[in-house]
């Protein structure tokens, strides 16, 4: 260790932050605080909005497809 890190017995307790920010489903939520669970929740809903639009696209290529074909 160098002269200027300080290491504290409770370091590997303190959950660490995905660089990414990302998420991981079924992590301990109980360490967080609470404005780490609000950016959770923005993080959870962007993604879920994010998921729910590439299910319509490829709903709408689908029926596109289908329609296409079904002539």
């Amino acid at each position: 260790m160098s002269g200027n890190e300080t290491m504290s017995l409770f370091d590997e307790d303190v959950p660490k932050k995905s660089a990414t920010g990302a998420v991981s489903v079924g992590e301990d939520l109980s360490r967080l605080s609470e404005d780490e669970l609000k950016e959770r929740i923005e993080a959870l809903t962007g993604e879920i909005n994010r998921t729910q639009k590439e299910l319509e696209q490829r709903s709408t290529i689908r029926n596109a497809a289908d329609s296409l074909f079904q002539k």
